[in-house]
């Protein structure tokens, strides 16, 4: 009797530990009937608060709400900090991160990626009586950015001798360079034209330079190893990019009768590759 009720509770934690190996992410969402996204909100057009129904909106959170349609269950979106980003997917607290993420091979032995979902450039706007008329020129100058992203490092890899100042959001960064503390500001190409494009009447006193500080891949964050969720992202990314539905999300957020003012769209949701 004793060595039949062994045999019952190792068969037991065999079928447990079995379970656990077999479960994965897809199901856990599937399950509890929601997908929560990290999201920035800060990020105009990308995910950001309108002020009229003070509801997150925006590109990333179209994608985000196609995904959680693909899947069944509801979308949750969830802010986040740019320098939280990873560690929030890692620890669970997120499903997926659509928050301006760049895809990179530092980043691809922390988590995986799906398709890309945008291709942009990061750029400089300074102010017109510094002088500066090329990135070099912003060496021994104080230049402000986002902390936590993809800037900070490109700046310092394209000037090494500039003085970065770094902030918590966008929209601190852009107000301090309107404020004097800064000669220039980066960000992601597009967001920072649409930073430019609400300057008004005062947009002459900046300029946008015109050399890219460097190209960056954007994609939806994914915790590592979910090949489940993974496969469903990227066959909802493809599934957009074949109906037509990926143009009209890019020209509803970025096109030319946007702040952003894209004429065109220059990538297509079809690979998670980068160089």
């Amino acid at each position: 009797m004793r060595l039949n009720l062994i045999a019952a509770a190792v068969a037991a934690s065999t079928f447990l530990l079995g379970t656990v190996a077999h479960a994965d992410q897809l199901a856990d969402i599937k399950k509890k009937g929601e997908l929560v996204v990290g999201v920035l909100g800060t990020d105009e057009p990308a995910t950001f608060i309108d002020p009229k129904t003070r509801q997150i909106v925006g590109y990333e959170v179209d994608l985000a709400n196609a995904i959680a349609k693909k899947i069944g269950v509801k979308p949750v979106l969830k802010q986040i900090a740019v320098a939280a980003r990873i560690p929030e997917l890692q620890q669970g607290h997120v499903d997926l991160v659509a928050a301006g993420l760049t895809h990179n091979k530092e980043r691809e032995a922390q988590i995986d990626f799906s398709l890309t979902t945008f291709v942009t450039g990061q750029k400089a706007i300074v102010k017109k009586d510094s002088g500066i008329t090329d990135v070099p020129q912003l060496g021994g100058k104080k230049v402000l950015t986002i902390r936590g992203g993809t800037q900070e490092p490109n700046i310092r890899k394209a000037v090494p001798t500039a003085d970065v100042v770094t902030f918590d959001t966008s929209q601190q960064a852009f107000q301090a360079l309107q404020q004097g503390k800064g000669v220039g500001y980066v960000d992601d190409e597009a967001a920072l034209l649409r930073s430019y494009a609400k300057l008004g009447p005062q947009k002459a006193q900046y300029v946008v330079l015109k050399q890219n500080l460097s190209t960056e891949s954007l994609a939806i964050g994914i915790k590592k190893g979910e090949t489940g969720l993974k496969a469903v992202v990227d066959d909802t990314l493809r599934e957009l990019e074949k109906s037509g539905e990926a143009q009209k999300i890019f020209i509803k957020w970025y096109g030319p009768d946007t702040a952003s003012g894209f004429q065109t769209r220059d990538f297509k949701l079809d690979t998670d590759k980068i160089d």
